[in-house]
């Protein structure tokens, strides 16, 4: 198994840790990861959209005949690039007159968008890999782990582009939390936004809604938040570091990327993932682990 690794803005720039977590474990469980060369932001899915559609499926689609050239379909490991990038993919497979026009875009930088590769995210390429070849590879199973899974928006929708899971009752992630001998728990407003795209407009509110969130989470006995996108990262890490300096009553969950949970199931110590970069202290959750 072989992809076009596409990384986006936010993990190279703020979370390289996150990376480095995800080279180790799908390497190790078999899956080649082929470097981008040149590919640039995706277009972001929320912003660029909203004031120009074509301006940011061109941007996307400048990535995607990066990933053609190099005949491998894309793995990305952030939920907005996944939707930005797999939007602009079927959209032009499907509307002839919109990759004209794009494709009249493209031809001033030498490229053409041919429609020949796919877009996944990682959650789908784990499940490609299989729970046996997963299973076969761990060696230290976080049995007793308590898990509250985030999946997040933009890894689901729109619903009628994305289509690999359920987009209201979603349940990949959480049987990828299971496989490792965590226990995936359910919690009230699992499905609600973590607040992190409304930081653009009104950053009081967004607080408000993440800390709902992490209130509702913490009633639940968990031991750490788990997903898959930089800014639910961000905003749930970064935030619980803001509340303690606000001297409001403090949040001390641990949030980690899958690709960090399997890395540790996988064997890999704390100082090779390079947990120690998170804002909220992994410790907790450490002390823990079988």
């Amino acid at each position: 198994m072989r992809y076009a690794f596409f990384l986006g803005c936010m993990i190279p720039l703020r979370l390289p840790h996150i990376e480095r977590a995800t080279r180790m474990a799908l390497e190790a469980v078999g899956v080649e990861l082929l470097d981008m060369e040149g590919a640039s932001c995706c277009g972001e899915p929320i912003s660029i959209q909203s004031l120009d559609r074509e301006a940011w499926i061109a941007l996307a689609a400048r990535n995607l005949c990066i990933a053609e050239e190099m005949k491998a379909d894309i793995l990305t490991i952030c939920s907005g690039c996944y939707e930005t990038l797999k939007t602009a993919n079927v959209s032009m497979k499907r509307e002839t007159s919109l990759r004209e026009r794009i494709n009249e875009k493209l031809s001033a930088i030498g490229k053409e968008f041919r429609g020949t590769i796919e877009v996944k995210n990682i959650i789908e390429v784990l499940g490609e890999v299989g729970e046996e070849r997963i299973k076969a590879h761990l060696k230290r199973p976080l049995k007793g782990i308590r898990v509250a899974a985030h999946p997040g928006c933009h890894l689901l929708r729109p619903s009628e582009i994305i289509q690999f899971d359920d987009p209201m009752r979603p349940v990949l992630l959480d049987r990828l939390i299971r496989l490792l001998g965590a226990e995936s728990i359910q919690y009230p407003k699992k499905m609600l936004c973590c607040g992190a795209g409304l930081r653009l407009v009104d950053l009081e509110k967004a607080n408000k809604l993440v800390e709902m969130k992490l209130s509702l989470i913490e009633s639940a006995e968990t031991d750490c938040i788990v997903l898959v996108c930089p800014y639910c990262m961000i905003q749930y890490d970064l935030t619980q570091r803001m509340i303690k300096r606000e001297d409001k009553a403090p949040f001390n969950i641990p949030v980690l990327y899958y690709s960090e949970l399997l890395s540790l199931a996988l064997g890999f110590s704390p100082s090779e993932i390079g947990l120690r970069f998170h804002r909220t202290s992994v410790e907790p959750l450490l002390k823990k682990l079988p």
